[in-house]
């Protein structure tokens, strides 16, 4: 009890102190240090409160039969769940990757969305990209050639709309089913997209902006068509879902949402 009301005595020495203090500073530098106090206080906030809100959501796409729900269950726990499945609506699961599930410390859980690839359901798309941390575009490439065309249809559509290119989300341009012989390989793929979307460039260049809305155009004026001409960051990878050979996705997934 001696202790107690020692302590608080030293307690009240120190308050009484303080107070004298802050009678002997000028009022100005009293106001000038509660405005630093409060600007810096309010700083802080905002920076936490932007670390809690940055985005896990990954947006998996790319047409139909591409092989995009193979690659999110092997991202969910690692099983091949093989066959077709074709949704109405868009998959979605929050989890670990399958890969860091044995991982020890702070993991963030990542925002998986499968959107599916049939151009009537492809509207559902702009409800997640405003909240995209990253796209992941997967391309089968096995049966590239054919469907060459529409590939670079839509993917052209998504490097183009405002809520990517505004925010500059990146892309990957996943080159799926490559354990097979006869698939193309990831530079051939990106070579073919980049000639295509060229000439998508330059038909598209003569559609008044009324039919282009809440678009942007891609490229350069006078070059030819390079993804590093984006404005948002467009990288290329191989993956095989069958095989669970994913890790160029996972490293993609984990850079953009951080653990």
């Amino acid at each position: 009890m001696e202790g107690m009301e020692q302590w608080k005595n030293e307690a009240k020495q120190w308050l009484q102190q303080g107070i004298e203090y802050a009678h002997q500073i000028p009022p100005t530098q009293l106001y000038a240090a509660a405005t630093v106090l409060l600007l810096t206080t309010l700083f802080l906030l905002i920076v936490r409160l932007f670390k809690r809100t940055k985005s896990n959501t990954i947006v998996l796409t790319g047409l139909t039969g591409s092989g995009k729900t193979v690659l999110f269950y092997q991202l969910q726990d690692g099983s091949s769940h093989q066959g077709t499945v074709t949704s109405m609506e868009p998959n979605e699961e929050t989890f670990i990757l399958h890969s860091e599930s044995s991982k020890k410390g702070k993991i963030k859980p990542v925002h998986l969305v499968d959107v599916p690839g049939h151009s009537r359901l492809r509207p559902k798309l702009d409800e997640f990209l405003p909240q995209a941390a990253g796209i992941v575009f997967v391309v089968d490439a096995l049966e590239f050639l054919p469907n060459l065309r529409g590939v670079s249809e839509y993917l052209y559509d998504i490097l183009t709309k405002a809520s990517v290119v505004k925010r500059k989300v990146p892309v990957l341009i996943c080159c799926n089913k490559t354990d097979k012989v006869t698939a193309h390989t990831k530079d051939f793929i990106r070579k073919q997209l980049e000639k295509e979307i060229e000439k998508l460039r330059v038909s598209r260049s003569g559609i008044s902006e009324a039919d282009v809305a809440n678009e942007f155009t891609l490229g350069i004026p006078g070059e030819l068509f390079t993804f590093s001409h984006c404005s948002n960051k467009v990288t290329i990878a191989e993956s095989s879902g069958l095989t669970g050979e994913i890790s160029q996705v996972e490293q993609f997934i984990r850079e953009h949402v951080k653990p």
